[in-house]
């Protein structure tokens, strides 16, 4: 039987679960038209700034479904933004790089070989010339970075890829020898010349590259590296430096935790990174250090700063402009390296980027203009540049979207012994007279943050306020924003600190809001699914819930993830050395206490939460008479790919939602 979204692996119960399937059909179709709606904002994936500050470019996916473009503009005249080209409009073209000099500008496209992107080079003062093609890369390419010199272009490279080097993608199917399966692909540092010829992978074999720098003479590198495979052992990576002409680095730090964002100081002498407890690769906060460049004792700049820094850049050897977390909110400063003093420049409630690191900035050669993506939960992304925090804006390419977006509200709280933060946002329409339901959605992570976004990802939690929902957003401990001892204060407690935080800051918005006390549902996905399985069998707070990529059992769950090795600096030890830790924090351990209705739903390939954690919990549930359903969705990874798969995620959750929390007789 064919249907309108892509077939579903399978489902433990009927589709429909609304009462009556007129209304059930009614809630997909205006589900399906808020996504149309939002496909239609162009979403700005990259922004660069050249050495001298007067020219931009940018990388547009131009709609859903659609291709990737690169745009060129003088920083004052945007209007005459014109298209770098390497091909016909259908080629997917990102992360522009501007050579020092300001001569050329590198990019990513798979003009002439769909699906593969090559290195292009463009003139920069020449927008009439086609672009030359550097490469002839076979595999997976990222992170263009000239080298300081302009006559080289290095990339990350992961020959004769398979899949997207992500824990988020799906996995490969698992047959073979397994022991090979993940060291089969490992990413490198591959250098090319702006004069062409083959690109020479100069990091050994034995190491996959994360993150790297080039060292301002050209002739080495810093990064992160592991031994692959990369999707798990990026947890415990450590920093090294390589010199360019020979594969035999030098071990210049290991972190009992994690690392992130080598950068060299200009002067060569000092490197800079980030260290921290960290969940995943890229969802960078912790605390900003330094280590000398030919090894020592690492620094921490910033010892119990009650924030986390996320992004750095050296300004000059006396200083380094970085981004942090503050609260739910995102801030941009200077740090001395000399003497750990910090100056705030901006703060802003929005979500800022330039590159693929997230709270990233575009920065001029001398500091003073920078570039940025700009956006918030009532903000569709837009470029602007400029000085810091008086940035001007560049484009206006969502300026004629006609999208409901919510007003919200910065809500604090505070709960044993911590301040804690979080975001409400309110109904479409809201009228302080009426009540409404409202949904808790706990952030993945644990280690990560909610932070204002036009559009949230897994559930696309902020559509449901154009649903006549309230939805909350709280970064319970665990969470960045509050500083390194808040984002370590539920390690060996997932599901009791953090839960309680968020029941403190429920009983919060409820006092202030008109939020139906007995209409508060609980939806949550990756750590957040996670936490929505063990808080229903620790409360019966929440009328109904929905859990999204959870896992649901941390004993069987750490010998069936692709990445398990995120859990031991969480409880210091392996599950086979210290079972009883992880027992403790398993929502299986108190299943009997579940009378929540639950929605389960899980991709098929995802190696971050695999599948049989959904159905051992579902199982669970099922068989002690609590209602529940289990969807798994066929080929997807931990991230869905699918937009009808995430169209039919929302809608089901809805419709769950409105059936296991429907309003009193005679109410709103």
């Amino acid at each position: 039987m064919k249907t309108s979204f892509r077939a579903l692996l399978w489902v433990m119960l009927p589709i429909a679960v609304n009462a009556h399937a007129q209304d059930s059909a009614d809630a997909r179709v205006r589900i399906e038209d808020l996504f149309r709606a939002q496909d239609k904002v162009r979403n700005i994936n990259q922004v660069a700034i050249s050495p001298d500050g007067h020219q931009l470019a940018w990388s547009v996916l131009e709609s859903a479904g659609g291709s990737h473009r690169i745009f060129l503009a003088d920083r004052e005249k945007p209007q005459s933004a014109v298209e770098l080209t390497s091909g016909n409009q259908n080629c997917n073209q990102e992360e522009p790089a501007w050579s020092p000099d300001g001569k050329h500008i590198a990019f990513l496209s798979d003009c002439g070989s769909k699906g593969q992107k090559q290195l292009f080079i463009a003139d920069a003062g020449e927008t009439n010339q086609q672009p030359r093609r550097l490469s002839t890369f076979s595999g997976f390419i990222s992170h263009p970075r000239w080298s300081p010199d302009s006559k080289r272009v290095a990339v990350l490279y992961v020959e004769n890829a398979t899949r997207t080097p992500s824990p988020v993608a799906a996995e490969g199917r698992q047959v073979g020898v397994i022991d090979e399966l993940g060291a089969r692909e490992v990413q490198r540092i591959a250098v090319t010349g702006v004069g062409g010829g083959a690109p020479v992978q100069v990091t050994p074999l034995g190491l996959y590259i994360f993150e790297y720098d080039w060292s301002p003479d050209g002739n080495a590198f810093v990064y992160t590296a592991a031994s692959p495979p990369g999707d798990d052992n990026w947890y415990i990576a450590k920093l090294y430096r390589q010199a360019v002409v020979t594969p035999e680095p030098q071990l210049l730090y290991q972190s009992k935790l994690q690392i992130a964002l080598p950068r060299w100081s200009p002067d060569g002498t000092s490197i800079a990174f980030i260290a921290g407890l960290m969940s995943d690769e890229g969802g960078t906060g912790g605390e900003i250090y330094i280590v000398p460049a030919s090894g020592g004792s690492a620094k921490n700049l910033t010892p119990d700063r009650k924030s986390s820094p996320a992004w750095l850049q050296w300004l000059t050897n006396s200083q380094i402009l970085f981004t942090e977390f503050v609260g739910g909110s995102t801030e941009i400063g200077t740090l001395s390296p000399k003497d750990g003093s910090i100056k705030a420049i901006w703060q802003g409630d929005q979500s800022i980027r330039a590159s693929e690191e997230a709270t990233s900035l575009a920065i001029s050669a001398d500091g003073r203009q920078t570039a940025l993506v700009r956006a918030s939960w009532n903000q569709l992304p837009e470029v602007w540049a400029g000085n810091i925090g008086t940035w001007k804006q560049i484009t206006w390419l969502n300026e004629q979207i006609d999208l409901s977006l919510p007003t919200f509200k910065n809500i604090t709280w505070s709960n044993d012994g911590f301040a804690v933060q979080g975001w409400l946002l309110f109904p479409h329409n809201y009228d302080p007279s009426k009540r409404y339901p409202m949904l808790v959605a706990p952030h993945g992570g644990p280690a990560w943050i909610a932070t204002p976004v036009w559009r949230t990802s897994d559930f696309n939690t902020t559509i449901f306020t154009n649903l006549g929902y309230f939805v909350f957003f709280p970064n319970a401990r665990g969470s960045y924003g509050q500083g390194e001892r808040f984002t370590q204060a539920n390690r060996r407690d997932w599901g009791f600190g953090d839960l309680r935080d968020t029941l403190a800051g429920v009983d919060e918005v409820v006092k202030n809001f008109p939020v139906d006390n007995d209409r508060v549902g609980l939806l949550g996905w990756s750590y957040g699914g996670s936490t929505t399985m063990i808080a229903v069998t620790q409360t019966q707070r929440f009328r109904a819930a929905v859990a999204g990529a959870g896992a649901a059992n941390w004993v069987s769950y750490y010998g069936q993830n692709s990445i398990d090795k995120w859990m031991i600096p969480y409880f210091g030890a392996s599950i086979y050395e210290d079972e009883a830790a992880y027992r403790r924090c398993s929502a299986l351990t108190y299943i009997r206490n579940a009378k929540t209705p639950t929605l389960v739903v899980v991709g098929e390939r995802d190696g971050e939460a695999p599948p049989p954690q959904s159905f051992e919990f579902w199982h669970a549930l099922k068989e002690l008479g609590t209602t529940t359903q289990l969807v798994i969705y066929a080929d997807e990874g931990h991230g869905f790919s699918s937009e009808q798969d995430r169209i039919d995620v929302a809608w089901r959750t809805y419709a769950w939602f409105e059936k296991y929390m429907p309003p009193k007789a005679g109410s709103h």
